[in-house]
C-alpha cells in the first residue's frame, strides 16, 4: 500500500474517470481543495485504488468528501482496507491541523458501513444537498 497527497494532474488523469465509471458527476476542479492538506490517493503497488478530500473550516470541524474508488479494482478485502485507511488518514490530516470533529455526507451503503466501523455516528438522515454557483 502506498499513500500520497493528491496532485493537480490526478483530477484529469484518474479522478474524473472514476467518477464517470460510478455514474457520478465529477465536481468542478475549483470546487475541490488544492492546498497541502487537500486530499490523498491510495495505491496497491502501481494501481490507484481510492482517493478523497478534506476541507477545513474556521471552526473545529473538518469535512471529508468526494471519496471515490477505482471501479476496476476487484479485490474486495483490500478495497475495504484501503478505503478504511483512506478515511482514517483524512481524519488524521484534519486532527493534525486542529480539527476536533469530522463531518461527512454519505449515500453509499458500503462507505456508510466503513465509517460506522471506524466509530462515526449517524447524524441527520434523509437530507438533501444543495449547491449554488455564485
Amino acid at each position: 500500500m502506498y499513500i500520497r497527497k493528491l496532485e493537480h494532474s490526478d483530477y484529469d488523469e484518474i479522478l474524473t474517470r472514476w467518477w464517470k465509471d460510478w455514474r457520478w458527476s465529477a465536481p468542478p476542479r475549483d470546487f475541490l481543495p488544492e492546498d497541502a492538506t487537500g486530499g490523498l490517493i491510495i495505491y496497491d503497488e502501481e494501481v490507484p485504488v481510492c482517493a478523497g478530500f478534506v476541507y477545513m473550516t474556521n471552526s473545529k470541524v473538518g469535512w471529508v468528501e468526494f471519496i471515490v474508488s477505482n471501479i476496476e479494482y476487484k479485490d474486495k478485502d483490500n478495497r475495504k482496507l484501503y478505503l478504511s485507511t483512506l478515511v482514517n488518514s483524512l481524519g488524521n490530516i484534519l486532527k493534525n491541523v486542529g480539527a476536533k470533529y469530522t463531518y461527512v455526507s454519505l449515500k453509499n451503503e458500503s462507505l456508510i458501513k466503513i465509517y460506522e466501523e471506524l466509530g462515526y455516528v449517524k447524524g441527520s438522515q434523509g437530507c438533501l444537498e444543495m449547491i449554488k454557483q455564485l
